[in-house]
């Protein structure tokens, strides 16, 4: 099956991206639905992936301001794990960083997705916060 990335979702669209996000990055911790967004999202570049209707992957990237771009919100449903499409998602996000003349990327990672990242061309810089006393993570990098 071929998969395509997609941005510039519809307001209905991002709803749905956030039910995602709250899925996988947020529920199983009995966090809120209202966590898995912030008020960025008009300012940002959504990625995500559609499957008959159902979004099914997701990413977002910011402009930090100084030529850095972050990263964020990285979720793919459990179901499709492991079919490439987080890697669809985040060289679609690297493509608009660069097209917004970004040369970094930044990403705060979970440690469940440390070497994901690192397959893709991101290091460590430093162990960063431990998110809701829980998840650790890692602050990583890219140069574009």
């Amino acid at each position: 099956m071929m998969y395509f990335v997609k941005t510039n979702p519809t307001p209905s669209i991002v709803e749905q991206i956030i039910d995602l996000r709250y899925e996988v990055l947020r529920k199983p911790w009995n966090q809120t639905r209202q966590s898995a967004t912030d008020d960025l999202e008009e300012i940002t570049v959504n990625a995500y992936i559609e499957k008959n209707g159902e979004i099914i992957a997701c990413g977002r990237l910011q402009n930090n301001g100084n030529d850095i771009g972050q990263i964020r919100y990285m979720a793919v449903n459990p179901a499709f794990q492991g079919k490439g499409l987080g890697k669809l998602i985040l060289a679609k996000l690297e493509d608009k960083a660069k097209d917004l003349q970004l040369n970094t990327i930044e990403l705060q990672a979970r440690e469940n997705a440390l070497e994901f990242y690192k397959s893709q061309g991101y290091s460590v810089k430093e162990t960063s916060f431990k998110l809701w006393d829980i998840i650790q993570h890692y602050l990583m990098i890219k140069h574009l």
